[in-house]
């Protein structure tokens, strides 16, 4: 039977620590953890339930400081978590089926982040209502689903790559190794966490995404990484958009980069420019809630209300409840003389979210 090992790099975790290898520690034959400088007592909370435990120099890079954890790992699997998240409760059964079956090297597994509100957005993906049953995300109302390459057949060819958002996922598909999606989930309680918390994280990160960028000068993902970040923490929508501009030039298929090149262009005050970016990104990744918004808002600007009108009972369809297109759609029929309507939606919205 092949075995798996857990694989982790922490620091100053001693509080989120024990949920974290709770959730793990009867599904997985080791776990390996290194420490980038914990001054709490994280190593200690990790001794306890039976990781072998190396301490490392952090040297601002995520990818580098996984290898080194990485490298200690002796299971066949490898299974890499972050101390701020919990594995599922059918994982137990799930994977020893897994990393059994022949012909497989690694597979994507599904992430829950768990948010605060319906209105939260983390990059391009939708927020559901939050209805996993996972009984310590029960206080959350809602979460963003992702994927990543989180299990992977141990191998001298397959390493972390990027100095943040590290992933081994290129790694996979440049070696052409045979990758599936995985029947449990991840879930992470990072991003509710405290704000001052959240911000401090944020503007780091956004030093490494400079870093990463830097490093991969024509990695598209990476300009589109750091173009979030400038939006989002900095507010810098100049900076956003050149590097926006940028992963759309070396990924002309890169649906996300055209959406969020269009949704700046049109928070600079060039609506005309941003519709034509939003249609190219409708053009790659189809219907979507958050670019059918972009689109409303676009067409609103240039005042051609009937088109908003449409873009905005479309992006509705795609979610039952949505106070925030509610409005919009109650301001754009108002525009069009449809006032009772209009005002009944605006009033609606305001009722559901004051």
């Amino acid at each position: 039977m092949p075995t798996l090992a857990l694989s982790m790099i922490v620091r100053d975790e001693e509080q989120a620590l024990p949920a974290c290898l709770e959730s793990v520690k009867d599904k997985v034959d080791e776990i390996v953890i290194a420490d980038t400088g914990s001054k709490d007592g994280t190593m200690e909370v990790a001794k306890r339930y039976g990781a072998r435990c190396i301490s490392i120099p952090w040297e601002n890079d995520f990818a580098a400081a996984r290898n080194r954890s990485l490298a200690e790992v002796h299971s066949d699997w490898v299974l890499w978590m972050d101390a701020d998240e919990q594995l599922d409760e059918n994982a137990k059964a799930a994977l020893p089926r897994l990393i059994a079956a022949r012909g497989i090297d690694g597979y994507i597994v599904p992430i829950f982040d768990y948010v605060l509100g319906m209105d939260v957005k983390i990059w391009d993906y939708p927020t559901r209502p939050n209805r996993t049953g996972f009984a310590p995300a029960q206080r959350f109302p809602a979460y963003v689903e992702h994927i990543n390459a989180r299990l992977f057949h141990r191998r001298p060819e397959i390493y972390f790559v990027g100095c943040i958002h590290e992933t081994v996922w290129p790694r996979l598909r440049d070696t052409g190794k045979v990758v599936y999606k995985a029947n449990f989930a991840i879930h992470h309680f990072g991003v509710v966490t405290d704000p001052a918390t959240r911000i401090r994280k944020n503007q780091f990160y956004r030093q490494l995404l400079q870093k990463k960028v830097q490093d991969m000068p024509n990695d598209a993902q990476a300009h589109l990484e750091l173009g979030l970040a400038e939006m989002d923490v900095t507010r810098d929508f100049q900076a956003a958009l050149q590097y926006f501009a940028a992963a759309c030039r070396l990924n002309p298929r890169l649906g996300t980069a055209w959406l969020y090149h269009g949704l700046v262009l049109r928070s600079l005050g060039h609506p005309k420019e941003a519709l034509e970016a939003l249609r190219h990104a409708k053009s790659i990744s189809g219907q979507r809630a958050d670019l059918c918004e972009g689109l409303g808002d676009a067409y609103y600007d240039l005042q051609d209300f009937h088109a908003a009108r449409r873009c905005y009972k479309r992006a509705l369809s795609f979610r039952k409840s949505w106070p925030a297109i509610e409005s919009k759609l109650g301001l754009t029929e108002v525009r069009l003389r449809r006032t009772r309507p209009g005002l009944a939606r605006l009033r609606a919205a305001v009722k559901q979210a004051p």
